[in-house]
């Protein structure tokens, strides 16, 4: 357990809450910023909206788009 004062702990609570993490992880990145570890990427929303989403429509063409990668290799070894 570790304790803080009062001021602190709210302080940290609130900087946690910006950055949408919770205290602990919060404190976890502190520590291992300051022990020159890397703390892993925990969360997933990083990621989130990278990528466009729309229009892809894979589902529907994957037989068609699977033999004529077939197809290409075949070409390309001459059969």
């Amino acid at each position: 357990m570790i304790v803080l004062p009062d001021h602190h702990h709210a302080e940290a609570k609130r900087k946690a809450a910006r950055q949408g993490v919770s205290l602990s992880e919060y404190i976890r990145r502190l520590v291992a910023r300051d022990l020159g570890t890397d703390a892993p990427a925990t969360d997933p929303s990083v990621i989130f909206g990278l990528f466009d989403g729309g229009g892809s429509r894979i589902a529907d063409g994957k037989q068609a788009m699977i033999s004529e990668a077939i197809d290409r290799q075949f070409e390309a070894k001459g059969i």
